[in-house]
């Protein structure tokens, strides 16, 4: 059997094993994707290259010391793990602010931003709460596709080979749970814009 058909599994098993090169070809089979998804947050491709970078470090030495469980798929592990390494990013970010001396600087110009931003990440908290309560009231099957879509990042062809479903009864659920969140959201009347 050729190497590129070597399941992800059997690649892991292989790194493990001692074969350096079967963590590259790993890497590869995902990057586009990986890439893709860190670029779409950040916006940046210097921060996406770094931050890529220690995304499969943390991924590499997680493998070594044993903590990868092969329940789940690989690649929505990785992603897990991109996105919680974008959201240490900002929270890094917003915690550290330049503040430059000079003739024209006001110490309150600095406290209205971070009024401003407290209000922010009051208004996202209550708009991603109502999101969660609105995902509640979705059939198990839906609410399971817009999960894996939404939070994990997975294609409708993930989805579909994920539950064991084709791609149009993956389409179709995720059709059907925004048409119902649309329906909650009016019925509740709940305001999800963000200022």
């Amino acid at each position: 059997m050729r190497v590129q058909n070597f399941s992800d599994q059997e690649l892991i098993r292989t790194f493990l094993s001692g074969d350096s090169l079967s963590i590259e070809r790993l890497i590869l089979r995902h990057k586009d994707k990986v890439f893709g998804y860190i670029m779409s947050k950040v916006k940046d491709v210097d921060l996406a290259n770094d931050i890529f970078q220690d995304v499969f470090i943390k991924v590499i030495n997680k493998l070594q010391e044993g903590r990868y469980n092969e329940e789940g798929k690989f690649i929505s592990w990785v992603m897990r793990i991109s996105h919680n390494r974008i959201i240490d990013h900002f929270r890094k970010e917003s915690r550290v602010r330049m503040v430059r001396p000079n003739d024209g600087f006001d110490i309150f110009d600095v406290l209205g931003e971070e009024f401003e931003s407290v209000e922010s990440d009051m208004v996202h908290c209550q708009v991603y709460s109502d999101v969660k309560k609105l995902v509640s009231f979705l059939s198990k099957e839906q609410k399971e596709v817009l999960e894996m879509r939404y939070y994990s990042g997975m294609t409708f062809k993930e989805i579909s080979e994920e539950c064991g479903i084709s791609i149009n009864t993956a389409l179709g659920r995720m059709r059907y749970a925004l048409m119902n969140l649309r329906r909650l959201k009016e019925k509740h009347h709940i305001n999800l814009e963000v200022y």
